[in-house]
């Protein structure tokens, strides 16, 4: 135990691992949204039976509502359940997608329907070959192609930047106050929040430069989307200066309640570790059980990365994002007032 960096790289590392990736797919429920075509025939028992599935939404808004929904790939399908002209089957099912949903969740939605189906053949009518069909013509409506990289690339930039604000200003004004240079700076007419400020201000500019290369390289290497092209790029950097601005704070109270330097890396990734792990990083947070969700979705690393790929992918501006900017705004009020009173010039 003298060595906290030993136990917390060697120990505790792994069982977090361990924890999280067995915690994953526990949720025992799929997550999806879908929507029933107004004209669709809402009295069969598909339709009853879908609205009791677990995990699926059904959503009601208006057709220009849907379509936009769909071509962002917020809405997996539009499905439109029939009465068939022929004879057999009863029912013909029509799917409405777009190229913007993840062909997985569109499949996950056909197994579901033809498993509700092959229910109700069993169940009410064992005499007919079949009570309804999946009609094989899925209408697709232009859309933005989904990419790996869409959504990876914006919780790699996430967590680059919560390390570079965590650990670069912990260690720096550590050792700024065991070498004494902040009690010298403390000392002379400088006003105390300008010295602050200008420490801080220099990892912002440096680790904002690592953020445009991050996105730049992104872009032109492995076509990561940005909707509005410039518009979309500088709307990113002000996120990122913000979100920068907020996981600085929690360098500041590392640095302040550390000890010694060895206590920097435990106490650094206690902040970092969770939230690498949790906030939507590398896969979305459906994937855990519902019970951690809201804890998932409280972290200020998940905020800033749903904003993200809000404003890359889906086109949307700073002024749609307000629910994540405000609880990205609720965590830096709440991580000062924390920081300015741990906060140490010797």
């Amino acid at each position: 135990m003298r060595s906290p960096s030993t136990v917390v790289f060697s120990l505790a590392f792994p069982l977090v691992f361990i924890l999280v990736f067995g915690l994953i797919g526990g949720s025992g429920t799929i997550a999806m949204s879908i929507a029933i075509d107004k004209s669709s025939d809402t009295t069969n028992p598909v339709y009853e039976s879908l609205k009791n599935v677990p995990g699926i939404t059904i959503i009601n808004k208006s057709d220009v509502e849907l379509t936009e929904d769909l071509e962002k790939g917020r809405v997996t399908a539009i499905i439109n359940i029939q009465k068939n002209t022929a004879p057999t089957p009863p029912y013909i099912i029509h799917l409405k997608s777009s190229e913007s949903v993840n062909p997985q969740n569109l499949q996950v939605l056909k197994s579901i329907i033809a498993s509700i189906i092959s229910n109700i053949d069993k169940r009410v009518y064992p005499q007919t070959p079949t009570f309804a069909t999946i009609s094989e013509n899925i209408q697709k409506i232009p859309g933005r192609t989904y990419l790996t990289i869409d959504f990876i690339l914006p919780g790699q930039l996430g967590f680059s930047l919560l390390s570079a604000g965590v650990f670069g200003v912990a260690f720096l004004f550590y050792n700024l106050r065991q070498q004494l240079v902040l009690k010298r700076f403390y000392a002379t007419p400088i006003q105390r929040p300008y010295i602050i400020l200008g420490e801080a201000l220099s990892r912002v500019i440096f680790q904002l430069s690592t953020a445009v290369i991050i996105i730049l390289i992104g872009r032109f290497a492995f076509h990561y989307t940005l909707v509005n092209g410039v518009v979309t790029f500088m709307e990113i950097m002000v996120l990122s200066f913000l979100s920068l601005i907020l996981f600085m704070g929690f360098g500041f109270i590392v640095s302040g309640i550390a000890k010694t330097e060895s206590t920097i890396p435990p106490l650094a990734n206690l902040v970092t570790l969770p939230q690498f792990l949790l906030a939507g990083t590398f896969f979305p947070i459906d994937v855990f059980p519902s019970w951690l969700q809201p804890i998932c979705r409280a972290l200020p690393l998940t905020q800033f990365n749903d904003a993200m790929r809000k404003i890359a992918f889906e086109g949307a501006h700073l002024t749609d994002c307000f629910r994540e900017l405000g609880v990205l705004a609720l965590w830096t009020v709440v991580v000062y007032a924390v920081a300015i009173k741990v906060f140490k010039w010797e």
